[in-house]
């Protein structure tokens, strides 16, 4: 049991790496600023194998009924806040967009951080408050749901049609459906590459989240969390074009220990 659960923490840490350092990519490098379309295509590919993965048998997506549904409609949409908040920071960012005491850390470090990013960039600022918001409500909607009314792999199966089609219908609005036709990489294979890279890795990303919720106590997913959390903030500094002063090094130091102080009252609390 105990080499299972280590291989599913090293499985989720592999797949969180790969899949952030993946978008980051697509959005930063080849600078695919279209999050209505990357995202809806994000969705589209998770929510289609995780129904050939029910259809297999390989997961359990139980038939929800209208009202519980329609209860976790308002998630869904925070869910839909998060990923294309999230997709416009992450594109702008040079930077991971990321128990009292832990969250005075946390909050210390965000607030000081943008005043001593060298490449301070406000939008992409903004987009990740808009994001860490919408993650903050989103968790509280789902202390609020009932333990019977939908499980983890149910609310991310409602998740991806939901956002699938909000996004379908919103890609014309934003402008997103036409100004793609003029992405310089619209037609080299490294775009099509990472972006079909990026659909299957967000699925398996998911899916090794639930297995990790599944199997270990709240105190140990919350290391395995912090520790790719960690791994993929260092590579992502020394892979991608990021300036570093000393003060934004203390800040990402201080968030740093905020994460390690929520986690080591996780494994007391558990």
């Amino acid at each position: 049991m105990c080499v299972r659960r280590s291989l599913v923490g090293l499985t989720f840490c592999t797949c969180y790496l790969a899949s952030y350092l993946t978008n980051k990519y697509v959005l930063s490098v080849l600078k695919f600023t279209y999050p209505t379309l990357f995202q809806g295509w994000q969705t589209l590919i998770g929510g289609l194998l995780l129904h050939v993965s029910w259809k297999l048998g390989w997961v359990e997506i139980n038939g929800s009924s209208r009202s519980h549904v329609l209860a976790w409609l308002p998630a869904s949409v925070l869910f839909v806040g998060i990923i294309y908040a999230g997709s416009r920071a992450l594109s702008r960012l040079k930077t991971s967009p990321a128990k009292i005491c832990s969250a005075l850390f946390l909050l210390a470090a965000a607030g000081c951080l943008p005043f001593n990013d060298s490449q301070f960039d406000p939008d992409g600022y903004f987009w990740a408050l808009i994001h860490l918001l919408c993650v903050g409500a989103y968790k509280i909607l789902q202390k609020f749901q009932k333990p019977s009314a939908l499980s983890d792999i149910d609310q991310q199966y409602l998740n991806y049609i939901f956002s699938v089609v909000l996004l379908a219908f919103a890609s014309h609005p934003t402008g997103d459906l036409f100004s793609v036709l003029d992405f310089p990489f619209l037609y080299f294979y490294r775009f099509h590459g990472s972006c079909c890279a990026s659909g299957f890795l967000g699925f398996f990303l998911m899916f090794s989240t639930v297995k990790l919720k599944s199997l270990l106590a709240p105190g140990q997913c919350a290391a395995w969390i912090f520790f790719a959390k960690i791994i993929t903030a260092g590579l992502s500094i020394l892979l991608f074009d990021a300036v570093l002063t000393s003060a934004t090094v203390g800040c990402l130091l201080l968030g740093a220990l905020g994460e390690a102080l929520l986690v080591f009252s996780e494994r007391k609390g558990s």
